[in-house]
């Protein structure tokens, strides 16, 4: 038995399709979901998930959102997402290091606005990079 994964963005649907399992960057921590798991509603982080369509991981880069776990079926909803294997790694990388080192002048300032921005590309740029192979 499989799970029927759906990740939906506001202009697009990137993964429609069956999974064997799947571990999700929840705001709580990670959760992992396997066929017959209890109803879950759950607040996504920006972060990686995880998906098992077969024998192979493949990785999604999530920007926040929701998952919905009902049924064997599992709605993610987030602001946007990329599958890892279409994401450049050296790009990636270059917009992983710009961001740490925004993050990094941020947090040496005073401007709370401008940290909390620096933070959410950090996290963005992080997730990307993460999908793309960069790093584990």
């Amino acid at each position: 038995m499989t799970l029927t994964l759906r990740v939906i963005t506001p202009d697009k649907t990137v993964w429609d399709d069956s999974v064997e399992e799947i571990v999700l960057p929840s705001t709580t921590g990670q959760v992992g979901v396997l066929t017959g798991h209890a109803p879950l509603l759950t607040a996504l982080d920006t972060g990686v998930m995880r998906v098992r369509p077969g024998k192979d991981w493949q990785a999604i880069a999530l920007m926040g959102g929701f998952a919905e776990v009902e049924n064997n079926e599992v709605k993610v909803l987030v602001n946007g997402a990329e599958v890892g294997d279409s994401i450049d790694k050296e790009t990636a990388r270059t917009e992983f290091q710009q961001a740490e080192q925004n993050l990094a002048r941020a947090n040496q300032g005073d401007n709370r606005q401008e940290l909390i921005q620096a933070t959410q590309e950090f996290k963005k740029a992080r997730a990307r990079f993460q999908a793309a192979g960069g790093m584990t």
